[in-house]
């Protein structure tokens, strides 16, 4: 008998998912578990496994479109089997997959239709709306229920071109930087306006110049638009110091075969995060985000720590209650989250509630760097290479191994004399480990 794939929801604020890749197509065989397709939703890229082993029977959505979670996606089965056309799971998928959104007429016969009840709403959305200073009360919906899907907001962007749309105050949820941190419920906002991250500028071509136009991923437009948000919002400063690891070092050569028994790959990330962890706590403030009614101190310190994927970007899994996890337990959550990170493991939940994040560009051979704050965060960590260089102990010239740690601040929330005891701290953690 046919199985059905469905529409996972990849996380509690997650309710609906674009399909990026079939990895499979219509009559490939497949294995139980072995990856069917890729799904994208406001944060990561995941690949979805086969619920059965067999044959890809019928594919119902396809690259590029959006749909809610509880969707059917395909069919898996043996070869030969036939699916019923009016099974209650094709309409639904159809109807979901391949109906157009409701036409809106011009936006000068809606105004009267605005501040309906718009029931929920979708990060997605609630972004286009604000880049795109939409009232979505004016938007009719074509999802389940009636709920806006983005669909809808692109077609109601294509009927309403050239007309201001938006003019009241943003929604909570709507504010830059508000993430997954801010519900509508907490109330907790910033009163920084959006700004458009994808505002086309003319480029003039040379009398004999060629080249070749890259079309931007969601991913890499996600990433602009919360770089530029950042910026916007925050009063960014940076502070670098320089640290000596050779207490690190030893430690990590004496303790890595231990690891390595237990399947472990010690790194030098884990001993920057559990100083960063251990200052948070002495020094809340840099564990705090700015809201309207004032710096919200989190009780926990979750630290989200950037991965790079190459040319698809960079995302930031997070270690969440840090401050509790051992060394050992820093080490296998980070090995987990970089592999499935790399893999397209992730789920959703896992990119959110971060509290202060941590970047090591020393991977590059970068020195030292000016890190974009992630919001609504208060700082971010950048680890530059570790180098062998000559420096003065004790009236004597002697080759350690150095590391720049620099900390980007929102100077909103603190100055500079608190973010350098917070960086001198973690100097003074690494350089004394033990």
């Amino acid at each position: 008998m046919p199985v059905k794939v469905i529409m996972p929801q990849l996380g509690e604020s997650v309710v609906d998912g674009t399909v990026t890749r079939w990895i499979k197509q219509e009559g490939d065989e497949i294995q139980e578990f072995e990856s069917l397709l890729e799904v994208e939703t406001a944060k990561v890229t995941t690949e979805i496994p086969s619920p059965a082993r067999g044959i890809v029977l019928k594919i119902l959505v396809q690259e590029g479109v959006t749909v809610n979670a509880g969707v059917t996606l395909a069919w898996i089965g043996n070869a030969g089997e036939q699916i019923s056309e009016d099974q209650p799971e094709n309409k639904i998928a159809e109807k979901s997959v391949n109906s157009e959104p409701v036409k809106t007429e011009p936006l000068t016969d809606q105004i009267k239709e605005g501040n309906r009840d718009l029931g929920f709403i979708s990060p997605v959305v609630a972004r286009l709306a604000s880049e795109n200073n939409i009232d979505l009360s004016l938007v009719q919906g074509s999802g389940d229920r009636g709920r806006i899907t983005k669909r809808d907001v692109l077609h109601f962007l294509e009927e309403n071109k050239g007309f201001a749309v938006k003019e009241q105050a943003l929604a909570p949820w709507e504010t830059p930087g508000s993430g997954d941190l801010f519900k509508p419920t907490d109330g907790l906002y910033t009163e920084a306006k959006p700004v458009k991250a994808d505002v086309p500028v003319p480029v003039e071509k040379a009398p004999f110049s060629s080249g070749t136009l890259l079309p931007l991923t969601s991913k890499r437009k996600a990433i602009a638009d919360h770089m530029i948000r950042s910026k916007q919002t925050s009063a960014h400063v940076t502070t670098v110091m320089e640290a000596d690891l050779s207490a690190v070092m030893r430690h990590k050569i004496a303790n890595q075969p231990l690891f390595e028994k237990d399947g472990l790959k010690l790194t030098y990330t884990p001993y920057f995060v559990s100083a960063a962890s251990r200052a948070l706590q002495h020094y809340p403030l840099l564990n705090s985000s700015w809201t309207a009614n004032g710096i919200y101190l989190h009780r926990d310190v979750n630290i989200g720590l950037a991965v790079s994927l190459g040319d698809e970007g960079l995302i930031v899994p997070v270690i969440r209650q840090a401050n509790h996890l051992s060394l050992e337990g820093l080490t296998r959550s980070i090995n987990d989250l970089a592999d499935r990170a790399r893999s397209k493991k992730l789920l959703p939940d896992e990119t959110a509630g971060g509290t202060f994040s941590i970047t090591n560009h020393g991977t590059g051979r970068s020195l030292f760097a000016t890190p974009v704050i992630n919001q609504p965060q208060c700082g971010i960590l950048g680890v530059g290479a570790i180098t062998k260089k000559p420096v003065v102990i004790n009236d004597a010239i002697a080759i350690r191994p150095m590391v720049y740690l620099s900390l980007t601040f929102d100077h909103r929330i603190i100055d500079g004399a608190v973010a350098d005891a917070f960086l001198g701290m973690i100097v003074d953690l690494v350089e004394n480990w033990h």
